[in-house]
């Protein structure tokens, strides 16, 4: 049942009046959403000593090398990534820092995470989100 005929049959006199404005609005918001940026993200160690699962330099890329990568790191970047991924920034710079980050909305992205295992194994990655399309 269509919103008229609802509106009608319950005894609003103005179901015309009431749709009339809401048929306005629908059409003005079917405009042509923006293209979607796609980004590809690679994640890299940045330092830190040789731990269980990773070395400095070992680079993945998200989220095809995902099984590749230690579950404490993996846990420590999804929200990250996903920010990242969805074209966000995280909004902290950490200048003077060997962290400090680039932020490129038309170009390179990096962000820096530091992996939570409690033991002293813990890395930091750099994160590279580059835009694609």
């Amino acid at each position: 049942m269509k919103r008229r005929e609802f509106l009608e049959k319950v005894g609003y006199g103005a179901a015309g009046f009431v749709a009339a404005p809401l048929a306005q609005e629908s059409k003005e918001k079917t405009q042509t959403p923006p293209k979607r940026r796609r980004y590809k993200i690679e994640v890299e160690v940045f330092e830190g000593p040789k731990s269980r699962c990773h070395k400095v330099g070992d680079k993945f890329v998200f989220p095809q090398d995902r099984g590749k990568m230690c579950t404490w790191l993996l846990s420590t970047l999804d929200p990250v990534v996903t920010a990242l991924a969805s074209g966000g920034t995280l909004p902290w710079m950490y200048e003077g820092t060997p962290y400090e980050k680039v932020i490129d909305p038309d170009g390179i992205t990096t962000e820096f995470v530091r992996c939570p295992d409690p033991t002293d194994a813990g890395i930091v990655v750099k994160i590279t989100r580059t835009l694609i399309s």
